[in-house]
């Protein structure tokens, strides 16, 4: 299965909203999305993402065939880190185990390194939700540690793994 990543577009929102009222995803990101996720709240999410600073925020839709079936951004860190971001990503639960997430990953981090100055791109996935961690792992990223009972996550303290993707020189 090949996917596509690119810019998100208001017509977008249907999609996504019915992509994120699943309690399974909403689970194993961070808190602040609405449940349920209305199509106001994606034309929010999608406004917000389009009048970002391009040089901070990297935000694309995955598709397969033509329709959005995930989400994929990736989020330039500040200060002594402005060559450090933080990976995000989901895909619809009818996607998983596809391989579209790996392919939306390498594709997003390539991006990046080919048009911007940042060298590190890292995740941090809890560390219970193993096919995210697997599919870092086939996408080239690197465990580097445990954080423990590093969130709190529907009352549960949880520990997350960093895993971070390094450009090569």
């Amino acid at each position: 299965m090949c996917c596509e990543i690119r810019q998100w577009r208001m017509e977008d929102a249907k999609k996504l909203s019915l992509l994120l009222n699943n309690k399974k995803i909403l689970d194993n990101l961070r808190d602040g999305l609405p449940y349920p996720y209305t199509e106001d709240d994606a034309k929010e999410y999608i406004h917000s993402m389009l009048s970002s600073d391009l040089n901070k925020v990297f935000a694309f839709a995955i598709t397969f065939n033509d329709e959005v079936v995930g989400s994929i951004g990736v989020f330039r860190c500040e200060n002594i880190h402005s060559n450090t971001a933080e990976l995000g990503y989901y895909v619809g639960e009818k996607h998983w185990n596809c391989g579209i997430a790996t392919q939306a990953i390498k594709k997003a981090c390539q991006y990046i390194f080919d048009n911007t100055d940042i060298i590190r791109i890292f995740a941090e996935p809890f560390a219970s939700n193993l096919a995210s961690c697997r599919v870092l792992e086939k996408a080239g990223f690197h465990l580097e540690g445990v954080l423990h009972k590093n969130a709190i996550k529907n009352n549960q303290v949880l520990d997350m793994k960093m895993y971070a993707f390094i450009k090569e020189e």
